[in-house]
């Protein structure tokens, strides 16, 4: 293994040979990084020095020329000059205080005038602000807010605080944060004097944000390249800079413009490539931890800080929002013609590390400023930006994984047939396994090259310089022959510089080439005209793309990690074939075919002990493969599973459907993601019976490339599905006590750390007449209990401090404390309060649970109970009374329509008198299950009854035709003849009752007028046991628009005790009596449509229905 750097740039030559690659990947990393750091400090340096030199600054020979290591004195200077600057922008000002005391101990030179300093202090000379209380320059209350914010134990969260200067009355914002010796406050001015403006501002610019952030997530997965340019868009919209831009961070430190948005007559910067040392890995870091940055004006002035000469070391500003930049980067802006920017940070949280995967930068020709409300909105965008693009790049990792498997599954079946030669001479072949340019098999002194590879005899050559100096090592990969020592790498040329190989036996090998970086990167600003003349010495991005390009002309693309792993996974197969051939030189027969099967049996042998759940049925449902991780969860042998129905005796009956459906998709290729199985467990000391599994479902090939099955991998999610839903039914209890307007339920509130409401339920309300809006975020004592809620005396007050104090401070709980207070009507209530601490997972104080027993209250809590209960019956007793009173009419209705039966009517009135009849019978379900309870808890008692579904879909539509109507809309139906008269056996009725309300919200919700609504309706058969027939039925009912509201959503799956609108309660039950049918209903929000769709397995007669009603169906 070895590590170099030549041309600014560090060697990625990796060589495979014991179990240290782990330590050697590990200094490889540290390594490169301290190399980086030392070009870095070099190139600053080299700036600085041109500058007092009045020489002239050669950017791209400093870049390309860069040393491996420089003295210690200068890595100190440079970490210093970028974290303790000693200058801001001049459109703020700065003041550093001693936390406790607000004694000024630095301050910038501008305060005077931004501040109004010298009319504050009168004629009194001041020229030193060191030591002075930074309160005295603001406002009272100015001063309150601020000594609030520097006692809060989180600052940052509190930012920005209003403040107003005492002599001027302008507005500022005051960003505050803690550095080693104190707090840093950056000022800068609002746009308005009125902090309700200023608030209103913010809140706008969090809406705007949020808008973004849902334009976002609506964007389809699988293409980062559509994100980044849907994030530019909406940036620029916030901001309105000039150019906005995606950078993204590689692998080995260099930056890539992968999206962008500009103003037309500006120069494009899509494709570039910039060497690492463009980004200084120190300027990284600060990224990681001030995530937005601003420059105003890149021309403007700096402001020097004054500090007090006590310190030892310049501040810290590495946190400051009005930290200067360093004149090389001044310099970089205004020869690319930019004066102002805001750049910030996109950072990747994964499972274990946090990494800057790039960056968004944002550009403008002239100085421009954006207040920090609107820039901390971007840092939230960011966030959730972030939060996608793990999602993506987690899911491109899946798709590359299962690509690799797929072409290494199609080479082990190549290897089978004609071996070794079908992986070269069939296709897919080995070049399809990697992206490479070229590919070479060297196998018993003969080459098989495929796409751009070395010539015949080099390949060999190549083989021989492997053998000669690397013959203990298994493999190698590099992204420069050259720098792996390879001594003729110059004669290559710029078509090879990059190799990976991989040793099959003592002297034969599988080789994978790459041409030079340089050929792959394009770049929509770069000419190439020889005519071109650039500046070579000036920073600019043409310069730095250039300086680039000439760091990696001998260089390739980097091998990624997942690359040489689906080498190394290929080499293990072929190696484990070719033990036994090794000096002999024979042929391959028939027993080394047999060697070559135990070899791919290998591959069966890694999936059997993988980590990971894998598992695999056929095309007909049953279970084909079943590896150890999946046995050990369900308790399932494989030699008991091995042929059985996965879904009929492994899944749980609720997710049956669902997977059934899946299966399908995947026999038919449509493979799907991310899918939740609930699986049985028989294991004995489980606790719990069931295992959750999220699966990704892809589809099985054979050697033709015909599906024959479907092949799961999956993930345990048992554990945290489980404390999941324990969270969500005690985050409901919670609720529901809190939050419950039953009488027993005492007035509760309760607050954080700091003593500020947090809660505040349904009785406080009623008790003290404030509102929950009004109190939550308030301090308990004093605003609260204090100016909303007055006290007798200011001993009480005294003595309830006391005492939320010692729950908050001490974890020192109270019991039955009397006190009274004055409500919003002027009433005294007399209370008795109980002070809970509470506590996090850790065991820490984070707050107090307070609970009020009122006095003088006129009835006992039996009294309250038995009120309620004669208040439930009453209304039982109305409701049995509508009841009745609907049932008379509606008898009298159905007699009509049995005389109108009797009498001559056409084809089409006996269909009409059908409909209707069908719609009166579900009025008449209706009422028999006016008790909801019995829905519920599934207990209703489902009727059995052949009907054709066309009957059915004629009665859900005639329920909508006057709301269509009305609407103005138009009713798009995708239903096939052969589905309309389709003979089933169910619940008939209940099925329409679904249906119809199912339609009506679609309908209901769909924008007016000329809008449409749309119901499609698929089937299928399939052959159950004791040869009963099923029908797999879906209905997709669709409409246009923002779709039905996430309340109502809510409802329909969550339920509970309370419903927000009617039609909640409605479309809850219905998705229960859906499931009691052996159905299953999802909403669907896509960009252009919204959709029910709902997949139901209902029995078909063993003798089919005359399909005499076929040809007046409503819908033909």
């Amino acid at each position: 293994m070895g590590l170099g750097r030549k041309g600014g740039t560090t060697d990625n030559t990796t060589f495979s040979s014991s179990a240290a690659s782990n330590m050697n990947n590990f200094n490889i990393r540290k390594n490169k990084s301290t190399a980086q750091y030392n070009a870095d400090a070099k190139l600053l340096a080299d700036f600085e020095q041109s500058a007092e030199s009045g020489k002239s600054f050669n950017y791209s020979k400093s870049i390309v020329n860069a040393p491996q290591l420089v003295p210690g004195e200068q890595i100190t200077a440079y970490l210093s000059k970028i974290q303790r600057g000693s200058l801001i922008q001049p459109f703020g000002c700065m003041l550093a205080i001693q936390g406790p005391t607000f004694k000024i101990i630095g301050y910038s030179e501008n305060c005077f005038d931004l501040l109004g300093l010298h009319t504050l202090f009168g004629a009194q000379q001041l020229k030193d602000l060191i030591g002075i209380d930074a309160r005295t320059f603001f406002t009272p209350s100015s001063g309150a807010s601020l000594t609030k914010a520097t006692s809060s134990r989180e600052i940052s969260l509190l930012n920005p605080v209003w403040v107003q200067s005492r002599s001027t009355q302008k507005a500022y914002y005051a960003i505050l944060h803690r550095i080693d010796v104190g707090i840093v406050i950056d000022l800068e001015p609002t746009r308005s004097t009125d902090p309700a403006l200023s608030l209103a501002g913010a809140v706008q610019s969090q809406k705007l944000a949020i808008r973004a952030i849902s334009r976002m997530q609506s964007v389809p997965g699988g293409d980062i390249g559509v994100l980044c340019d849907t994030v530019v868009e909406d940036v620029q919209k916030l901001t309105g800079y000039d150019r906005v831009m995606v950078y993204k961070f590689h692998d080995d430190d260099h930056g890539e413009v992968v999206s962008e948005i500009r103003r037309s007559d500006l120069e494009p910067y899509l494709g570039l490539h910039y060497p690492a040392t463009d980004i200084p890995q120190a300027a990284r870091f600060l990224f990681q931890q001030n995530r937005v940055r601003i420059i105003c004006d890149c021309n403007a002035p700096p402001v020097k800080v004054i500090q007090s000469e006590e310190m030892k070391q310049p501040l810290r500003l590495v946190n400051s929002t009005l930290r200067c930049p360093h004149n090389c980067h001044n310099q970089y802006m205004a020869n690319m013609g930019s004066i102002a920017s805001l750049v910030m940070a996109v950072i990747i949280n994964g499972s274990d590390s946090t990494k800057l995967w790039g960056l968004v930068v944002c550009h403008h020709t002239s100085p421009r400023y954006v207040p920090f409300p609107l820039r901390y909105a971007c840092e939230f965008l960011m966030q959730a930006f972030g939060i996608q693009l793990y999602m993506e790049l987690q899911l491109a990792s899946q798709l590359a994984e299962k690509k690799i498997l797929r072409t290494q599954t199609l080479l082990c079946d190549m290897l089978l047939r004609d071996a070794p030669h079908g992986i070269v001479t069939q296709s897919p072949s080995i070049i399809n396994l990697v992206k490479c340019d070229g590919a070479a098999l060297y196998y018993g002194g003969t080459c098989w090259l495929l796409g751009v590879t070395p010539t015949e005899s080099q390949v060999k050559d190549i083989a021989e310089w492997l053998i000669g100096n690397y013959g203990d090592s298994s493999g190698l990969s590099t992204d420069s022959l050259a720098n792996a020592g390879y001594p003729c790498a110059a004669l290559l040329g710029d078509a090879v510089c990059g190799m990976a190989t991989a040793r099959i036996t003592s002297k034969d090998f599988l080789f994978w080439f790459r041409s030079h970086t340089a050929k792959k990167i394009k770049w929509g600003g770069a000419k190439h005209h020889p005519e071109d003349k650039d500046d070579g010495e000036k920073m600019h991005p043409r310069t730095s793309f250039k300086a680039f390009l000439e760091v990696v002309k001998s260089r390739s693309l980097p091998w990624e990690v997942s690359e040489i792993n689906a080498i190394h996974s290929l080499q293990l197969i072929m190696r484990d074939s070719f033990k036994n051939l090794e000096g002999n030189g024979l042929c391959m027969e028939i027993k080394e075919i047999d060697e070559l099967s135990s070899a791919a049996c290998q591959m069966v042998r890694l999936i059997e002990t993988a980590t990971a759940p894998i598992f695999g049925v056929n095309s007909d449902g049953n279970i084909n493969g079943w590896n150890g991780k999946i046995a050990e969860l369900t308790g399932f042998k494989a030699d008991v599973v091995m042929g059985k129905s996965l879904v009929n005796e492994i899944v749980i009956e609720e997710y049956r459907a669902i997977i059934e459906n899946i299966i399908c998709r995947a026999l038919q290729g449509e493979e799907d993601k991310n899918v939740e199985l609930k699986l049985r467990n028989v294991n004995p000391h489980k606790q719990i019976s069931v295992v959750y599994i999220v699966a990704n479902a892809c589809t099985s090939r054979d050697y033709t490339n015909n599906i024959v099955g479907v092949c799961f991998v999956g993930q345990d999610v048992t554990s945290e599905k489980v404390f999941t839903d324990k969270f969500i039914r005690l985050q409901g209890d919670y609720k529901a006590v809190i939050q419950s307007i039953n009488p027993l339920i005492p007035p509760i509130f309760a607050c954080d750390e700091n003593a500020s409401c947090s809660e505040w339920n349904t009785a406080m309300v009623k008790l003290t007449g404030w509102s929950k809006q009004e109190t939550i975020g308030k301090l308990i004592p004093g605003e609260i209990f204090g100016e909303f809620c007055r006290l007798q005396d200011p001993n009480t007050l005294t003595k309830f401090m006391i005492i939320l104090y010692k729950a908050i401070g001490g974890g020192e709980d109270t019991e039955r404390f009397p006190f009274a207070f004055f409500n919003r009507k002027g009433k005294n209530v007399q209370v008795v309060l109980t002070a809970n601490k509470r506590i996090d997972g850790g065991g820490n104080v984070i707050g107090c649970f307070c609970f009020l027993q009122t006095f003088g209250d006129n009835y006992s809590p039996l009294e309250i109970e038995r009120k309620e209960e004669r208040k439930y019956s009453s209304k039982l007793k109305e409701l049995a009374y509508i009841r009745q009173e609907i049932i008379n009419p509606l008898n009298g209705i159905r007699f009509t329509h049995k005389l109108l039966e009797n009498t001559p009517i056409s084809d089409y009135q006996k269909q009409f008198l059908d409909t209707s009849d069908a719609c009166e019978r579900q009025i008449m379900t209706v009422i028999e299950d006016m008790d909801s309870r019995s829905i519920e808890e599934g207990t209703v008692e489902l009727n059995m009854e052949e009907f054709l579904l066309g009957s059915v879909l004629d009665a859900i539509v005639s329920q909508v035709t006057i709301l269509l109507g009305e609407k103005n809309l138009q009713l798009i139906h995708d239903i096939p003849v052969e589905t309309k008269t389709l003979a089933l056996c169910g619940d008939r009725i209940r099925l329409q009752l679904v249906l119809s309300d199912f339609l009506l919200n679609v309908v209901h919700h769909s924008p007016a007028p000329n809008g449409w609504a749309e119901i499609k309706v698929s089937h299928d058969f399939k052959l159950v046991q004791d040869g009963n027939q099923f029908v797999h039925l879906q209905f997709r009912m669709s409409h246009p628009g923002h779709g039905l509201p996430s309340a109502l959503i809510q409802d329909m799956f969550e339920g509970g005790d309370q419903w927000t609108t009617q039609q909640g309660l409605g479309l809850h039950l219905s998705q229960k009596l859906l499931n009691m049918m052996n159905g299953h209903a999802q909403y669907i929000r896509e960009q252009n449509a919204c959709y029910f769709l709902i997949d139901l397995q209902l029995q078909t007669p063993r003798k089919r229905l005359k399909e005499t009603e076929a040809n007046t169906s409503m819908l033909m």
